[in-house]
C-alpha cells in the first residue's frame, strides 16, 4: 500500500478520537441514569438501552441521507457538520438533568450519522481501488484503538465529576472541527458530484436503489447478514461470560479490551500483509471461514482455554466488513460513494437495533438453571449458520470485481 497521505492520517485520527468520545461515556452510564432519575440499576440498564437504540435507529434513517448529501455538496462540509453535531450532542448530555434531554442528544448524534459515513467516502475518493480494502481496515483499527482508550479515559474523568467525560468528549470533537476547517482539503471534485433531489430524503428508497445498482446486490446483502450475525458479540458477550464462566465485571471488561486490541492489530497489521500475499477475494473467504469457526467454538465451549484460542480468531473475522465495504465501493460510481457508505452504515445500524430483539430470547431459552438443554452459546451457533450462508456469495461472485 502506498504511503499514507496527510488527509488520510487526519481522517484516521478523527475517527479514533470519535471512538474515544463514544467509549469515554460507557463507565458512567449507571451513575448517569441515577443522575437523571432513570431508576435503579435494573431500570437504568433498560433506559440506557433505549438511548443506544435511539442512536442506532436515527442513524439507520438518516445515514443514507447524510451520505447522499456528501455526494452533492462535498465531503468536507458534511464531515465538519457531523463533527459539530457530535460536539453539541456531548454538551447537551453534560448539561442534561432529565432523561428526555439525554434522549434528544443521542438522537441528534444518530441523525448526524456521526463521522464514519463521510470519512469512509472521503477515503474512497483519495484511495486507488486496489488499496481501499487495506485502508478501510485501518479505519477499523482506529476505531478499535479508540474504543480501548475511551472507557479508560472515561473512568479517570468520572473521578472529577459524573459529567466530566462528556465535556472531555465535547472538547475532542470541537478541536476536530477546528483542525478540519484549516487542514482538510475537499476530496470530491465538482465533476464527480451529483444533484441532491427530493428522492434522496427517503432513506428506504435510497437503500432499495443501492441494492438495485449493478454489482452492489451481493456485497450489500453479505454486509447486512454479517453485521447482524456479528452483533451477537456486543449483545451477549457480558451475559455469556457471566453465565458460562461466572466472570466478574472486571474480567468482562478486560476481555473486551483484549478483543479491541486484537481487532486493531488484525486490521492494521494482518489486513495489509494478507491482501498483498493472497488478494482480497481469498482473504474474504478465509475471514468468513474463520468467523464460522470462532462462532461455533464459542457456541460449544465451556473451557476458559478455548476462549483464549477463539478470541484471536474472532478478531480476524472483523476483516470481513472492510473487505465487503471495499467490494461495494469499487462497484459504485465515484458520485455514489457517499450514498453507498451511508447505506452500509444504515444496514449496520439496523443490525444493532434488531439483533438484541433476536439474540436475547435465544439466550434466555438456553441459559439459566431451568434451561433444557443448557447451552448459553446457542446464539453463537445461530450466528455461525448465518455467516456460513453468505459464504457462497463470496465464492461464486464474479471474479473481476475484486482482486484474486
Amino acid at each position: 500500500m502506498a504511503r499514507p497521505s496527510g488527509p488520510f492520517l487526519f481522517i484516521l485520527a478523527t475517527l479514533m478520537i470519535d471512538a474515544i468520545g463514544i467509549g469515554i461515556v460507557f463507565p458512567i452510564m449507571p451513575d448517569l441514569m441515577l443522575r437523571v432519575g432513570a431508576g435503579d440499576i435494573a431500570d437504568g440498564a433498560l433506559w440506557a438501552g433505549i438511548l443506544m437504540a435511539a442512536y442506532a435507529g436515527a442513524q439507520f434513517l438518516f445515514a443514507p441521507i447524510v451520505g447522499s448529501l456528501s455526494d452533492a455538496y462535498g465531503r468536507k462540509p458534511i464531515l465538519l457538520a457531523a463533527l459539530g453535531f457530535l460536539t453539541v450532542d456531548y454538551v447537551i448530555m453534560a448539561l442534561a438533568d432529565s432523561y428526555w434531554l439525554l434522549l434528544v442528544g443521542r438522537t441528534l448524534a444518530g441523525l448526524a450519522g456521526a463521522t464514519y459515513i463521510t470519512a469512509t467516502a472521503y477515503i474512497s475518493d483519495i484511495t486507488p481501488r486496489e488499496q481501499r480494502a487495506a485502508r478501510f481496515g485501518m479505519i477499523g483499527a482506529a476505531f478499535g484503538i479508540g474504543f480501548v482508550l475511551g472507557p479508560a479515559l472515561g473512568g479517570i474523568a468520572a473521578g472529577w465529576h459524573v459529567t466530566a467525560p462528556f465535556w472531555v468528549a465535547a472538547a475532542m470533537a470541537g478541536v476536530n472541527v477546528a483542525f478540519g476547517l484549516f487542514v482538510l482539503p475537499e476530496s470530491l471534485v465538482p465533476e464527480n458530484r451529483r444533484p441532491f433531489g427530493a428522492r434522496d430524503f427517503n432513506p428506504f428508497a435510497i437503500v432499495i436503489r443501492a441494492f438495485r445498482m449493478p454489482g452492489l446486490t451481493i456485497p450489500l446483502t453479505a454486509i447486512a447478514v454479517f453485521e447482524f450475525a456479528n452483533m451477537v458479540y456486543p449483545t451477549l458477550w457480558a451475559f455469556w461470560g457471566r453465565e458460562t464462566f461466572g466472570w466478574s465485571t472486571l474480567l468482562i471488561g478486560l476481555s473486551l479490551s483484549a478483543y479491541g486490541i486484537l481487532v486493531a492489530l488484525s486490521q492494521a497489521v494482518v489486513m495489509p500483509f494478507a491482501v498483498a500475499r493472497i488478494g482480497e477475494r481469498r482473504l474474504l473467504i478465509w475471514a468468513l471461514v474463520v468467523s464460522v469457526v470462532s462462532l461455533v467454538g464459542f457456541g460449544f465451549t465451556t473451557a476458559l482455554w478455548a476462549v483464549v484460542i477463539f478470541l484471536p480468531l474472532a478478531s480476524l473475522s472483523d476483516l470481513v466488513p472492510p473487505l465487503l465495504t471495499a467490494l461495494a465501493a469499487n462497484a459504485a460510481d465515484e458520485d455514489r460513494q457517499g450514498m453507498v457508505q451511508g447505506v452500509i452504515a444504515s444496514l449496520a445500524s439496523l443490525a444493532a437495533v434488531v439483533a438484541p430483539v433476536v439474540y436475547t430470547p435465544i439466550f434466555g431459552a438456553f441459559a439459566g438453571p431451568e434451561a433444557d438443554p443448557w447451552m448459553p452459546g446457542a446464539p453463537f451457533l445461530f450466528s455461525a449458520i448465518l455467516v456460513a450462508a453468505i459464504l457462497p456469495l463470496a465464492v461464486y461472485r464474479p471474479r473481476g470485481v475484486m482482486s484474486a
